[in-house]
């Protein structure tokens, strides 16, 4: 004789299409986007398949001989969805792995201005403080070894630990002790929202002609403000021309990259178009700002994604030269939509092509000049010995 059992809740057909239509919404609405058709719960409700997947989900509740974690059962539903579509850019993304994209992406933090990192004796220094940031200001300088950060002597504790301390202070005061040169010297600094850094900037001289250099990381919530801050830098020392290094990056947010290719190219001119099931829609710089120097870019197989939107709208609108290997070859756009217990789905909304109207998904950019990095490279990573930023230079110089 079976022992009886607490019956388990028991969803109606409408109520699971009521949270799904507000879940729509609000998941829609996340992501800026909304689309909502009057019909659209007579179209769900008379969804055999739908019906289906209730039924199934019903019965698994109520039948299956062990218990069963209703939100797990629902988030590994998402998952074999996700899973039957068989692309890589698709993806059920957890609270966790959610919070680490989003944080990558911010570009913002609440910090004092530093890098930070461990020597042999696991003395946590800084390695390099960053401009217009309190850091600078208070005077602290690369080198200096961390001791006490708020009255708490510090030295024992990892460098993650030291940043949690400095970020997570209730005070927005920070007091740092640093030994510089076996000398104390303690530091009063109020933190403040800082930008991720994301660029770096240098100029070049050869032959009586200034380049400029910049290197971008990721495409972050901030790299438009950030890269346009370097370029106006490089540009008031009168540069002659640019090297733009997107190598190893990943991408980001797309609309990064359009601003920063809107810095160079005429009104008009095409940046991507985007091609989804319905339509293809392209998308054009709108601003009268324009550069007309010439610029490189250096891209290799790590370039992916927003790297190659950016790389291919100034080679073919701008009339840039593509310096390295060939890029990864990311020709696909996803959306995000946030789900209730704080997760995420990642899908792909679309493909984009470049101005010449191809799509390179799984197929990259094809530098215009070809150019490998020496195989001793990881050894001696010097810029003497990085062919494919002196190619770009020498280039640059010579045209």
């Amino acid at each position: 004789m079976k022992k009886s059992k607490d019956k388990k809740p028991t969803f109606e057909l409408w109520e699971v299409i009521v949270i799904a239509i507000v879940s729509s919404i609000i998941m829609s609405l996340g992501t800026g986007y909304i689309a909502f058709r009057n019909n659209s719960l007579a179209n769900v409700t008379n969804n055999k398949n739908l019906q289906e997947f209730v039924k199934s989900y019903n019965s698994i509740l109520n039948n299956y001989y062990d218990n069963v974690n209703e939100e797990e059962l629902v988030d590994a539903a998402i998952k074999g969805m996700l899973n039957y579509l068989q692309d890589p850019y698709t993806t059920y993304l957890n609270e966790s792995s959610k919070s680490a994209l989003t944080s990558s992406l911010t570009g913002t933090y609440e910090g004092i201005g530093v890098q930070v990192t461990s020597d042999e004796e696991n003395r946590v220094y800084i390695t390099k403080v960053f401009d217009d940031t309190p850091a600078k200001t208070a005077g602290l300088e690369p080198g200096d070894i961390i001791v006490n950060v708020n009255d708490t002597d510090v030295t024992e504790k990892t460098s993650n630990e030291i940043v949690s301390l400095i970020k997570e202070s209730k005070d927005a005061k920070v007091k740092i002790t640093v030994l510089r040169e076996n000398v104390s010297k303690t530091f009063e600094l109020t933190r403040e929202n800082l930008y991720v850094p994301a660029v770096l900037s240098k100029i070049y001289t050869r032959e009586d002609k200034k380049v400029g250099y910049i290197y971008i990381d990721k495409f972050s919530d901030t790299i438009y403000e950030q890269f346009s801050k370097e370029l106006t830098k490089l540009e008031n020392d009168n540069i002659n021309s640019l090297v733009i290094d997107v190598r190893n990056n990943t991408g980001g947010y797309l609309n990064g990259a359009t601003k920063i290719a809107e810095l160079f190219l005429e009104k008009g001119k095409v940046i991507y178009s985007l091609e989804n099931k319905t339509n293809t829609e392209v998308t054009k710089d709108t601003t009268t700002e324009k550069r007309d120097y010439k610029v490189a870019v250096i891209i290799n197989n790590g370039s992916a994604s927003a790297s190659e939107v950016l790389a291919g709208a100034l080679k073919y609108s701008y009339g840039a030269t593509l310096v390295g290997v060939k890029s990864y070859g990311k020709g696909k756009v996803q959306q995000t939509s946030n789900l209730n217990d704080g997760s995420m789905i990642k899908y792909t909304t679309a493909r984009w092509l470049t101005p010449a109207n191809e799509c390179i998904d799984g197929i990259g950019l094809t530098p215009d000049i070809e150019q490998e990095l020496p195989e001793n490279f990881e050894e001696d990573n010097s810029e003497e010995n990085d062919k494919q930023l002196q190619s770009a230079i020498d280039f640059l110089v010579a045209n």
